[in-house]
């Protein structure tokens, strides 16, 4: 058990890794900011209560969440005795959504670290077609191969959608999950079955089910998540920097489009460095996309319309809070040409 009583910067650490639960949503922090009150001026309490800020100073352990930039809502934990004005602000976490919703009806959940494996064979890759068909190699033949062999599953249960079918047989990209229209039977080639049961719906359609199933909408209306993972928000080769440089930037992605209704938002590293300016002197470094769109079933897309100035606050965010970015784009082609994904 956590005590709240204590100084913020204390209580701070011991929150890392913590999972916090609500209406079946649960995430495990993995980044806090301690704020210390009338000792610190980046805390909201520093120039002492007033009405917006005064839970903070009321009992440990309440839940006080605030407004931020008007589009979205960021949690802090009270800390120090009450009236101090201390809090933890929960910064970031990674969601257990998918686990927390299956051990809740009594499913054993296995959670495969395989990150080692996917790197090297992404080692020196950098064709998206050839990443593409690396992911799916080391995914289907070698890590869920290898649980097949251990415990002699037969049957592997995904979750494809008839846009990955049409454009994959369209050849616009290949889909790591599509195997029997390109006539690869997975019963032959990795040793068991694929059962699909959503592969004749489109996105719209997957969303009407989980609905009408009575699944939890942080579930079935999030945001889409790319097969390939964050390899697929990265142009050229997905090294371990290269990931944590885009995860840390779509961290701020997220942050500030949560709050427009867009089928999905995500971060681009681009491979070619270009040429910025940090202290007067030289930066060759980074550039970041931000993509942000409109669609209904992701055959077609077109970029969301966000504020200037909330495209101008990410980006100076993401410059300085990612290392070596020097410059952030914001993307206004459709799709088509475009593609929502950029690998």
């Amino acid at each position: 058990m956590i005590d709240f009583t204590r100084p913020a910067d204390l209580v701070a650490p011991e929150l890392l890794g913590c999972v916090i639960s609500h209406r079946g949503v649960s995430v495990r922090l993995t980044e806090v900011e301690a704020y210390l009150g009338a000792e610190d001026a980046a805390a909201h309490t520093y120039r002492g209560m007033t009405p917006r800020n005064a839970a903070m100073f009321g009992p440990p352990g309440r839940l006080y969440v605030y407004l931020s930039y008007g589009i979205h809502l960021a949690g802090n934990l009270v800390c120090a005795p009450e009236g101090t004005g201390q809090g933890c602000l929960m910064r970031a976490g990674e969601a257990e959504q998918v686990t927390g919703f299956f051990r809740e009806l009594g499913v054993h959940v296995d959670v495969i670290d395989a990150r080692d494996e996917f790197f090297a064979a992404l080692k020196g890759v950098t064709d998206p077609e050839l990443k593409r068909e690396a992911i799916t190699q080391t995914f289907y033949r070698e890590v869920f191969g290898r649980l097949v062999r251990e415990s002699g599953a037969k049957h592997l249960l995904q979750g494809t959608i008839l846009t990955d079918v049409d454009e994959t047989v369209a050849g616009i990209k290949r889909q790591h999950n599509v195997f029997m229209q390109l006539g690869i039977d997975p019963q032959e080639a990795f040793g068991y079955k694929i059962i699909e049961p959503l592969i004749q719906l489109r996105k719209d359609g997957v969303r009407k089910v989980g609905e009408a199933v009575g699944l939890p909408s942080d579930l079935f209306a999030r945001i889409p998540f790319p097969g390939p993972a964050l390899a697929a928000r990265v142009i050229g080769e997905a090294t371990p920097e290269r990931i944590e440089t885009v995860r840390e930037a779509t961290k701020v992605v997220e942050k500030y489009l949560s709050g427009f209704g867009a089928f999905q938002y995500l971060a681009v590293l681009h491979e070619d460095r270009v040429t910025g300016m940090r202290d007067g002197k030289r930066d060759f470094g980074m550039q970041i996309e931000v993509r942000c769109w409109d669609s209904l079933d992701a055959r077609t897309a077109s970029p969301t319309h966000v504020p200037f100035e909330v495209l101008e606050k990410m980006a100076q965010e993401i410059i300085a809070a990612v290392p070596g970015v020097v410059s952030v784009t914001y993307n206004i082609a459709t799709k088509p040409p475009s593609t929502i994904e950029v690998v």
